[in-house]
Order: structure tokens, then sequence, then C-alpha cells
């Protein structure tokens, strides 16, 4: 007697392969950028190489256990995760506990490691906003219930940001809050009325602060900052113009040797176009794609309202911190503070995108059983079509 047997339902193969491969590629880059740097100031070469790793390490184990959770417990977490994370950005802002590098206070050190609260927030903001308007599903549209509680609690969010300062992270949390109301259904009249007039408070915002007024102006004109203000941008532009179709080589770039600062960081991609050119360039720009790709993909596909907000949430933030990043090394974008997700060094970014990676290739497991997508993403897809 023959039994049939359902196919094996599997991960998201192509996801998982992108990821690993902006992983590896950023292990390369990191060292390539930092070494030299490492070993006149710390006495070893291998030292951010070596955190990077460990980061990897440990980003592998979140990315398999969150494959193994699955996302639906999630929801349960939505609550006391979020709490967590606003504690924690309260904490880091405290004398003595906080950090402070470079002029902001963002991180909270441990022995042997230190913990960026902003950047768990982010995924903690995507699993509430996800689990809120799949509750509120029937009443996303109207004001006082869809729009307003998230407005407020993501102005709690931005303020606790600013007063770090991280510009990048507060506009982020704006901008996850506007795809996914826009994606629940929430009127576009509140989307558009809420931005016009958080436009004075954005202007009041850049005015009062001298530094970002010289981010402003090295934007508009960097090569009039040359030595100020625009130094950072500039030497970038020429980072990245010197590599051309095919790059100096790996390890052979010039800007690396205290020219750029921030080089293994937030101007990565920088090097990445000195060192490998054009083609190194598209290979990661075909990358970041791929992932976006498979990441709506599941998200539309998801059998749920909630799979399909975390799904498109998390795609989000790899989507728009890998623009923006690229964008202001280009000096098309003023300067944000956002790394190059899975690429820049940054122990606490790599090991949240890793473990968000796997909460999304939890979902596309999700997607592959389901009989038929949420109406979420039968909506969007209409949309779209």
């Amino acid at each position: 007697m023959k039994t049939s047997s359902a196919p094996a339902v599997r991960f998201d193969p192509i996801l998982l392969c992108a990821v690993l491969a902006l992983v590896s590629l950023g292990l390369v880059m990191v060292y390539s950028a930092s070494a030299i740097l490492a070993q006149d100031k710390l006495g070893d070469s291998l030292y951010f190489l070596k955190r990077q790793l460990m980061a990897a390490g440990m980003g592998v184990v979140a990315m398999a256990v969150a494959m193994k959770l699955g996302w639906r417990r999630l929801a349960r977490l939505a609550w006391p995760l979020l709490i967590v994370c606003v504690v924690l950005l309260v904490v880091v802002l405290i004398p003595g506990i906080g950090t402070s590098v470079g002029g902001a206070r963002r991180w909270i050190r441990f022995p042997g490691f230190g913990l960026q609260p902003a950047e768990l927030t982010k995924f903690a903001w995507v699993v509430y906003l996800s689990y809120s308007l799949a509750k509120k599903r029937e009443k996303v549209a109207t004001f006082s219930v869809g729009f307003l509680p998230h407005l407020l609690l993501c102005g709690v969010l931005v303020l606790l940001c600013m007063r770090q300062p991280d510009f990048g992270s507060s506009v982020l949390f704006v901008f996850l809050l506007f795809v996914l109301l826009f994606a629940a259904g929430t009127k576009l009249s509140y989307l558009v009325g809420s931005v016009l007039l958080s436009l004075p408070l954005a202007y009041v915002a850049i005015a009062s602060s001298p530094y970002r007024m010289k981010r402003v102006l090295a934007f508009l004109d960097p090569w009039a900052h040359r030595h100020d203000a625009g130094y950072q941008v500039a030497e970038s532009l020429m980072s990245i113009g010197s590599g051309g179709l095919t790059g100096l080589g790996l390890g052979d770039g010039r800007q690396k040797l205290f020219f750029l600062p921030e080089a293994h960081t937030d101007f990565i991609f920088a090097i990445i176009g000195e060192e490998l050119g054009l083609i190194g360039v598209t290979l990661l720009v075909a990358l970041y794609a791929i992932v976006i790709w498979r990441g709506v993909r599941i998200a539309l596909a998801a059998p749920e309202p909630f799979g399909t907000y975390l799904g498109l949430g998390i795609t989000s933030i790899v989507a728009f911190q890998a623009a923006v990043n690229m964008c202001v090394a280009m000096g098309l974008l003023p300067t944000k503070g956002l790394t190059l997700p899975f690429v820049s060094y940054g122990g606490t970014s790599l090991l949240v995108l890793m473990g968000s990676a796997g909460v999304l290739l939890s979902l596309s497991t999700a997607t592959q059983g389901a009989n038929r997508p949420s109406r979420v993403g039968a909506e969007m897809r209409e949309v779209a079509a």
C-alpha cells in the first residue's frame, strides 16, 4: 500500500543565502577597512574583525533560535519587548551608565561588549506595531484607535532617541510607523497631514542643533566645507570615485589610511566602492534587492495579518537603512549615522538584524505551508496590480 506524504516545508533558501552572503562580505570588508586603524590604535589588526566575528556567530545562533521558535510567538512578546526597550532607552541617557562616543550617548557598556538600545528597539517597534495593527484590524482606519495611539507612542521613542541624540533611528521609527499604518489601511489623509504638521518640528530640530546644521551644509556643498563639516562626505566621494569599474583591489584602498573617518562603520560602502569598484557595488545592491524581494514576497503571502505586517516591517528596516547609508556615502543625503545592514561593523546591529532575518525565514515556512495568503497580503497585491 502506497502512502503519500506532503512535501517538506523549508525555509526560503534564496533569502538565507543572500543574508549570509551580505554577512560574509561584511566580515571581509570590516577587516580590510579597519586592520590598519586597529593596529595603530590598539596594537591588534584583528581587533574589529574578531569582535565582528563574535557578533556574527551570536547572530547565527539568534537566527537559528528565531527560526526554531517561530514568528507567531512574538505576538505575546510585543508589549514586554517594547517596555524593556523603552527602559533601556531611558537608562542609556543616565550619566555613568550610558557611554558617550562622538558626542552621542547611545551605548550601555558591559564587560566584553556594548549594547545599543536603539538597534533592539527597531525590532521591538516592528513587533509591537504588527501586533497592535493586527489586533485593531477593523478599527485601524479610525483616528482615535488606529492612528493617534501609535503616533503618540512613536513620539515617545523619537523623543528618547533625540536625547542621545540619534536622528537616524528617530527617522526610521517614523518611517516604519508610516509604512505599517499604510499597509494596515490607515487613511492617507492622516499620514499626509501628520507629515505636513511635522515639517516645522523637523526644521526646529535641525536649526536648533549646530551639528545637524553642519551636516546639512556638508550635504548641500561638501566641497565648500572640505576641511570641516564636509570632510567626511568629500573623502567618501573621493573613495567611491577612485574605484572605477573593478576597484583598486581588496585591501588596496587608500582612504582608510586615516583619511576617511568611520571607514569600517557608517562609511564602509565607500571602501567597498573603492576596493571592489562598480562591480562590487552592483553585487552589494543586488544582494539587498534579493533580500527586499524575498522579504516582501514572504510578507504578502503570510497566512495572518500579524505575519504580513511583521514581514513588511523587518524588510523595511533593511531597505531603509541600506538606501540611506548608501545615499549618505554618495552625498545624496545628509549624514544620518545608520549602519549598512549586515555589512557595517557593529555587534548589536548585526545581532538584531540576523535575528530579524531568522524571523523572516520562520515566516517563509508558514507562507509555503499556507493554503492562501492573508487578506492584507491579497489586498496589497491588488493595489500593486
